[in-house]
Order: structure tokens, then sequence, then C-alpha cells
């Protein structure tokens, strides 16, 4: 038969509680501090009051809008330089790209249409910040070649026969946040011991309520600002090393098309937000250990907004032909890492379950004729 017990834990040094037999009281062994029942029973539901209520505070208002990101410092004017950029865009996708005047673009990176417009560069805020390529044309193609290697299911003609329609290398723009995340957290944590005494088995579970409160500073927090790059390819590529971004200067755009952002800082803002959270909440999670369950119970997280920059990061964009089928592959312009759909042959992959199916058949059969045996 199985039991299962509940302990908990001293209000006054957090050590376990024990049940001192014929004084309905729980004494701790560790301070020497004794509690009624009935004191111990209202400490907890208290506390488990407290979070349930900051657990709903915090879910009718996550976070306090009353301190805004600051995007003052961002440039409208482009200067001298502006005159000497052009754009391009789409009919198809409706990519608006600008480059400087030496820089021709005749198809898109994104979609592939091999018609873009021309026009008067205008109306572009200028990037606080870039990273420069570090891969050329070359080695992106070998990174994408070697993307290929290992895939067990990609078919075989594809690795004959596919061509490079076109590739580019575009600057992809970025919101940077600059903050800080300051707050607290309650968690349930559990110690669970199981053990027999006579023909019972026996689970202790004793019960802690752990708090933690502290803060983490942020430095340019990434927020992808196109829609144009699918959001997937941006988290695969990912991470960019920041400590290589540089002041921005049109010197780093002949050859490479730079995208317009076409998502806002107002409209990236909640992302931004959830990083920032999301990481504190995290880092505090990380400081709970020794428990064999922990579970988060509530969480009160505010936010200092800082500055917002504006980055450009560059990104490689292939376009792969295949059976009349255009496949994008993104690769990231510093590191080389390769986000793309890669096509699956049905074929192998049939081969490959059939191939299983046959050992298992005979180890089915084998373990039937011993059990008739």
């Amino acid at each position: 038969m199985a039991v299962q017990t509940t302990n908990y834990q001293c209000p006054a040094c957090t050590a376990p509680l024990q049940y001192a037999a014929g004084t309905d009281k729980l004494e701790c062994q560790f301070c020497g501090s004794s509690f009624d029942l009935e004191t111990v029973e209202q400490y907890y539901s208290e506390k488990e009051k407290q979070a349930a209520e900051a657990m709903e505070e915090a879910r009718q208002n996550p976070i306090s809008e009353e301190d805004p990101w600051d995007s003052s410092q961002i440039e409208e004017s482009w200067g001298p330089d502006g005159a000497a950029m052009r754009t391009y865009t789409c009919p198809s996708c409706t990519a608006e790209l600008i480059c400087d005047e030496t820089t021709a673009a005749s198809s898109c990176p994104y979609c592939g249409n091999p018609t873009v417009i021309p026009g008067q560069f205008s109306g572009a805020l200028k990037p606080d910040y870039v990273i420069p390529f570090q891969l050329d044309k070359k080695s992106a193609i070998a990174a994408l070649k070697n993307h290929y290697k290992g895939k067990l299911f990609l078919p075989q003609t594809f690795l004959d026969t596919n061509t490079i329609e076109k590739i580019q290398g575009v600057y992809v723009p970025f919101w940077l946040y600059d903050g800080e995340a300051y707050g607290n957290m309650v968690f349930t944590g559990k110690r669970i011991r199981t053990y027999r005494r006579g023909d019972d088995e026996i689970t202790e579970t004793d019960h802690y309520l752990v708090e933690r409160s502290g803060s983490l500073s942020f430095e340019k927090v990434p927020v992808d600002a196109s829609t144009k790059m699918p959001d997937e390819y941006m988290d695969s590529i990912e991470p960019f090393n920041y400590q290589q971004l540089q002041p921005f200067s049109t010197a780093y755009l002949p050859g490479f098309l730079a995208d317009k952002f076409d998502v806002s800082i107002e409209q990236c803002n909640h992302h931004a937000d959830e990083r920032c959270v999301q990481s504190l909440q995290n880092a505090l999670r990380n400081t709970v250990i020794g428990y064999d369950i922990v579970e988060p119970r509530s969480s009160n997280i505010k936010l200092r907004r800082g500055k917002v920059h504006y980055a450009m990061l560059p990104v490689w964009l292939l376009n792969v032909k295949w059976n009349d089928k255009i496949h994008l592959f993104a690769i990231n312009g510093q590191t080389g890492r390769v986000a793309g759909n890669l096509p699956v042959s049905m074929g192998k992959v049939a081969a490959m379950f059939a191939s299983l199916a046959i050992p298992l058949s005979a180890l089915g059969y084998l373990l039937a004729q011993i059990i008739a045996g």
C-alpha cells in the first residue's frame, strides 16, 4: 500500500517541520521553534493567497508602460550620404531595399522575382550600428553545400541538379534594446523521498516556499525589424557577435543591399519586453537548486527601459532552384550558420522504415516462438 505524507517548512529558519506526537504541534529540529497546526496552516494559506494575488496582478498588469523605450537618438537624416543612396522595390513581395548608387539590384533576394523597380531614396532612418560581412560570396556557397552533408533524406537529384539562381548579401534591420529588469519570483520547491516500511511503500514530500529577487541589466537585446525575413530563419542563424558592432557607415554598403525596416519600434516593444522579462525569470529560476520539483507560483518583474538602437546585420540570401521551385536559404554573414527548408525524399524515408521493419518483424517472430515453446 502506498502512503503519501506532506511536510512543511519552518517559518523561522525554513528547515523541515516535524510533528511532535501528543502535542498537536510542529517542531523544528534545527532552530527549536514550535508552532501549532492552526498557525502553520494559516501561514501557508496566507502565503498561497499572496502568491495567487501576485500572479493575478502580474497577469493583468504584466509590465508597466510608464517608462517607455527611448528612441530619441536615432537619426532621421543621412546628411550628404543620402544623395548617393538608391532604393529598389519588389512588386511581387513588396520588399523595399536600399543601397549605394554603385550597387545595382536585378532581382529580389527574398522571393527571387527577376524584376525590381528602382526609385529615389527618401524617408529612411539612419542606422546607428552595422556588423560588416565577414564571409564573402564563395564562403557563403561553401557553407550552404556543407549544410547539405549528413542530410539522410535529401533527394539525390537535389544534390546533383540544384542550381543557385541568385545569391545576394543583405543587411537585415534590427532594433537593439538597452535596459534593466528587476523584481521577484516565488516558487514551490518539493523534495521527495520514497522508502519501504514493511509492506508499505511510503513517499514523503517536503514542501518549501522559495523566494528569489534580483535584477539583470541588458545591452542591445535584438528584435528583427523586417517582415520579409522569416522569423524562423533569423532564430536559426542567430546569434550574432554584437561585440563586432561598428558605427554605421555607408562605406560598408557597396556590393550589398540593405532591407528597409517595416516593423516599427512600437510594434517590436512588446517582443523586447518579453525577452527581457523571460531572461530575468530564467536567471532567478536557475538559482533554485536542491529540489526534486520546482514550480513557479508568482512573478513580479518590472523594467527600466533605456535606449533603442537601429542596427544592420549581415545575411547572405540564396535562391536555389530545383524541380522548377525556388528554395530560399539564409546564411549568417558573420558566422556562416545556415537556415532553410530542404526537400525530403519520401522514397528514402520509406526505405529507412522498411529496413527497420524487417529486423523488428524477425525479432517479434523469435519472441513469439520462445513464448509458444
